[in-house]
């Protein structure tokens, strides 16, 4: 059987490929569990992570004749909910390069990403209470904090597929590329992130997912952290050097 995921790995990032081109890379269960082992080893050692989908789509939903055989059990037992909490609470960002169909699972794996960057050929969208069901695996609660409740609204009670301009125009994408682009520009995107400090990213994302009665408590803590650290005193003597010379 061949590999759900294509991993590649570099010492400040690891790009993950949805790699069922025949499925429209349809999120199943084979892929779930190579996802959840990515999370394991982003865990243990942190970098940003880019997820790609092959073939032209990034996923076009869950695998459907899998999910027709769930029953109440496999609901609350969460298996795509889990897998995208571990994806969105990862110490380093995650940035969804999306290209084509991003539907049902496939939208929610992009909403947990921390930068979502489309092709013109991007649809998103959660078509999941035309099959019966909800989305269930972060739309509710993730989608509201994305575009805003009225608009989260709007596609989930819908149905309703955002064609690549409106996702930009509503904040759900942040840039548009070309099919052949996209993956360079997360990559580019990733060359900004990867030229800060990394515990400062870390401690950044760690107060951007923080619920709000933890603010502004939690950056103080983490500030105080940082602020201690060489790497503050020398990248701020750079910086000073730098400006002296203009």
């Amino acid at each position: 059987m061949a590999d759900a995921l294509t991993v590649e790995r570099a010492s400040d990032r690891t790009v993950v490929t949805l790699s069922r081109p025949e499925k429209k890379n349809a999120i199943d269960q084979q892929m779930i569990d190579a996802l959840h082992a990515v999370c394991d080893e982003l865990e243990a050692h942190p970098r940003v992570l880019i997820l790609h989908g092959a073939g032209g789509v990034f996923a076009a939903g869950a695998d459907i004749a899998q999910l027709r055989e769930r029953r109440a059990e496999d609901a609350r037992r969460g298996i795509n909910t889990h897998a995208f909490r571990r994806v969105r609470a990862l110490p380093m960002p995650v940035i969804a390069a999306i290209d084509g169909w991003a539907l049902g699972g496939g939208a929610e794996l992009a909403y947990a990403a921390d930068i979502r960057i489309g092709t013109p050929s991007a649809r998103i969208g959660n078509p999941e209470t035309g099959l019966g069901i909800i989305a269930a695996a972060g739309a509710t609660w993730r989608l509201p904090e994305i575009v805003g409740h009225a608009r989260a609204s709007e596609m989930l009670l819908t149905g309703r597929i955002l064609r690549a301009e409106e996702a930009l125009a509503w904040g759900l994408l942040s840039s548009l590329h070309e099919s052949g682009e996209v993956l360079a520009a997360a990559h580019a995107i990733a060359d900004r992130i990867a030229a800060n400090d990394a515990l400062a990213t870390r401690h950044t994302k760690t107060a951007l997912l923080a619920v709000a009665d933890q603010h502004p408590a939690i950056e103080l803590d983490l500030q105080a952290e940082l602020f201690e650290r060489p790497e503050k005193e020398q990248r701020m003597t750079r910086f000073l050097a730098r400006k002296a010379d203009r």
